[in-house]
């Protein structure tokens, strides 16, 4: 729900272990919960469109290299408001969850495409400047301030961004994934990865697990769901590491090995996320 696709709250993205359920001011209205925070759609309050970014976070640096993010991410807050949700406590914002509408319906698309969060994001501004009709709407991401981090603030975080596309008349969220335990097993297959349940079910991947937990369905893998390709200079910069060797390149942060080439001086990171599918009941805007 990767700045990218997936979510931040204890881990790279999002959410790993330690969250209680969803609390009482979980969806999009404008009234605090018991702990005093208050999640609202950010087209309620514009005033927070510049401050959505006010956010202590912990992204491999090589994430924000990514050029479709690099391109259009900035935008989303500003072109789709509607769906995006904030929170706050008191006056300082403490996690941020964007989500945008697309048109999966013309020639050659789908509701989830293998490029995942790259492709729909460029979908959706193509299809704002077309005035194409949308059909579907995508998550790209959820990020909770670290001091917030284990309070369950990512569960509250994604119901709200539920409740703002099904109030846009949406009868499904669907989410590009990024599984926040995937680092640490860079040479597991996604599959394999996937397939990994606790004794309870549910799957081993903390920020899977919590999709699941809210109703969401593991439809498939998005197998190149966003790529950064950089020259080996860059790549020593945003990591510290030699790149001097042919051949995969284990980073801190990345779900697979990055792919160096010497001889063309350049390194490739094609990272796969999977597509969960959270079902609603479409309202009104």
């Amino acid at each position: 729900m990767a700045a990218f696709p997936a979510v931040t709250d204890t881990n790279t993205h999002t959410d790993t272990n330690t969250h209680t359920d969803a609390g009482p001011d979980a969806g999009t209205g404008s009234g605090a919960g018991t702990d005093g925070l208050r999640i609202t759609r950010l087209a309620d309050r514009p005033s927070l469109t510049d401050r959505v970014y006010e956010i202590s976070e912990a992204w491999p640096t090589f994430i924000a290299h990514d050029l479709v993010a690099n391109a259009l991410m900035s935008r989303v807050v500003e072109e789709f408001p509607e769906y995006c949700v904030v929170a706050t406590d008191g006056d300082r914002v403490v996690a941020r969850g964007f989500a945008v509408p697309f048109n999966a319906e013309l020639d050659g698309r789908e509701e989830m495409p293998d490029q995942g969060w790259d492709r729909v994001l460029a979908w959706a501004f193509r299809d704002r400047r077309g005035g194409h009709p949308t059909t579907a709407a995508s998550a790209l991401e959820i990020t909770v301030d670290a001091d917030y981090l284990g309070r369950g603030l990512s569960y509250r975080m994604l119901e709200a961004l539920c409740d703002a596309v099904a109030h846009q008349g949406h009868d499904a969220l669907l989410a590009p994934v990024r599984p926040t335990a995937k680092h640490r097993e860079p040479h597991v297959l996604m599959a394999d990865y996937l397939a990994r349940r606790r004794d309870d079910g549910l799957p081993s991947d903390p920020w899977v697990r919590v999709h699941v937990k809210a109703g969401g369905t593991v439809e498939k893998i998005a197998p190149a769901s966003m790529t950064v390709s950089a020259s080996l200079a860059q790549w020593r910069l945003w990591t510290g590491l030699p790149f001097d060797r042919d051949g995969e390149v284990e980073v801190d942060g990345a779900l697979v090995p990055v792919r160096c080439d010497t001889a063309h001086d350049h390194a490739v990171y094609v990272e796969p996320n999977v597509w969960i599918r959270h079902r609603l009941r479409p309202r009104s805007a």
